[in-house]
This record gives structure tokens, sequence and C-alpha cells, in this order.
């Protein structure tokens, strides 16, 4: 296969390997670095030569073990007290799969959490499952019916509540008044808070490195008028969250996220291009939404 048609082929398979390992790493930001590094993996194997068959399962095989692997080193709690719920777990109707948060499924255990997010979210087969954890096809229907019967009572457990962003109060000064100049177009001024290495991520876009470089990313934004800008969080970070004023639906388009290095800016996550990476994530407003004039 011819590099630029293997790089279209990636590109392709980015939404449905991010909803995967979005869940299974627990946060959008999480699982969009855990994709980063899959397709990273698959570009270095293509170039080794590799023959890959069957694309989509080389790519979903290793999303599998490299967000198991992150999930772990995460030190999540541990899930095993909920095989006593699987057990108790009534049957009833199937919770709306793609409306649960991402940490909803953090409380399956591996197995069915894999199994139900490549079944009932992407559409796999059970063999095709199978291939994916590396595990038979009885093992997986087991675990899918232990994944569902948990999910129909966490969704009904509504003392989850959002996450809130553990922000101090400098971080959030800073926060605040990047939004603010974003708001009324000072791009001058916030090329000014960039470190002169300043990395930006436009996710499944590009990458560009150095305060020149990204200076016609804050060009494209001037030129634009229906985006609003609004402090907020998603997943329990804190974002810029930016809103389309064309469209009826009263949630955010996409977020840009910040990295500081002491008061500069030292990198730039923007998911324009990704608007994917908010399906299924808790987002929430930090400040007054009459700020977003819509």
């Amino acid at each position: 296969m011819e590099r630029q048609k293997f790089e279209q082929a990636l590109i392709a398979c980015r939404p449905a390997l991010h909803r995967y390992c979005a869940r299974m790493t627990g946060t959008t930001m999480d699982g969009e670095d855990v994709v980063q590094d899959v397709l990273a993996r698959a570009l270095v194997a293509y170039e080794e030569g590799m023959e890959f068959g069957n694309l989509q399962a080389w790519l979903f095989r290793v999303a599998h073990n490299a967000s198991v692997d992150f999930a772990r080193g995460r030190h999540r709690r541990d899930h095993s007290e909920l095989s006593a719920v699987e057990e108790l777990a009534a049957p009833g109707p199937e919770p709306a799969i793609l409306a649960l948060s991402f940490r909803t499924f953090q409380q399956l255990p591996e197995l069915p959490r894999a199994s139900v997010i490549l079944k009932d979210v992407l559409g796999h087969s059970i063999d095709e499952i199978a291939e994916i954890v590396g595990t038979g096809p009885m093992a997986v229907k087991a675990a899918l019916q232990r994944g569902r019967a948990a999910l129909r009572l966490l969704a009904a457990d509504q003392a989850e509540g959002m996450l809130l962003p553990d922000m101090s109060a400098p971080d959030r000064d800073r926060m605040e008044t990047f939004v603010t100049m974003f708001r009324n177009g000072d791009f001058d001024g916030i090329r000014r808070m960039l470190s002169a290495d300043v990395q930006l991520d436009l996710v499944a876009r590009l990458k560009l490195k150095g305060r020149e470089e990204i200076g016609s990313y804050f060009t494209r934004y001037a030129e634009l008028t229906h985006w609003r800008f609004v402090l907020g969080a998603v997943d329990g970070r804190p974002v810029m969250l930016v809103f389309d004023a064309r469209s009826d639906r009263f949630e955010p388009s996409h977020y840009v996220r910040l990295t500081w290095r002491r008061n500069e800016i030292s990198a730039i996550r923007d998911s324009l291009f990704a608007g994917y990476s908010l399906d299924g994530a808790d987002w929430l407003l930090l400040e007054d939404e009459s700020r977003l004039g819509l």
C-alpha cells in the first residue's frame, strides 16, 4: 500500500479508535494520547515493512493493549467489588450506551468494559472482539453479559455527578485571562503568553512547534466570527470550550486545552478537527453562559 493511502486509512480509523480508547482510559484526552501513540506505532511498523492484513484489527489490538496498560498505570481504584453487582443485576432495558460518561465505563473490569465498548458502541462481532482482546468467543459473550448487567445498574445511579477541575487561584486566573483574550480577539496578547518552543497539536490535522510557526493558527480564528469561547472543563480538566453560534444545540463544538510552564503557554491542544472527541465526555461551564452570546 502506498504511504498516502496508508495514512488515509489511519485517518479513517481514528474516530472509532478514539471512541474505544476514551472509554477504556476514562477521559477523552487520555484516549487521544493513546490513539496518537497507536497511530505512531502503525507508521513505524509500516516503514519497517510490516504486512498488516486487516489494518483495523491490528490497530484495535494495539489500542486495546495500550489502553489497558494506560489505565492500570494510572492506579485506578479496584473494580473487583463489581462482581457482586454483575450477579445481582436484574434484566432490564439496555442503557443508552453513547450517553454514558467515560467514567461510568471505568467502573467495569477490563474484559467486560472492552467487550461492551467494542460490541455496543462500535458494532464489532463476537469473533472480532475475541481477536482484539486475545481470548475466546465464549469468554467474550460471558463478559458482554456481565458488562451490560453492571451498566444497567450504573446508568440508573444518579449520584455520580460531574468532576470539577482541581485548579488553584493562579491557574484559574491564567485560564480566564486566556479565554477573555480569545473572546476579545486579542491574539497579539496571547502570542506574548507563548513560550518560544510552544507546541501546537491541532488534533487529527497537524502539529507545529515554535512561536513563529503557530502564528497562522490564531490568524485563522480571528477570521471566523461564529465561534464563542468560555472557560469550562472536560472530564475534570480545565479547558476553553468552543461553541458554534450557528448550531441550534447547546453543546460545545470542540475544546482547547493548555499546558503551562510557569506563566507561559508551552503547549496547545485544539480538537477543532476532532469533534468526535467530545462524544460521551463530561463537560461543564465554569463561568456564566451569558458570556457566550448565543
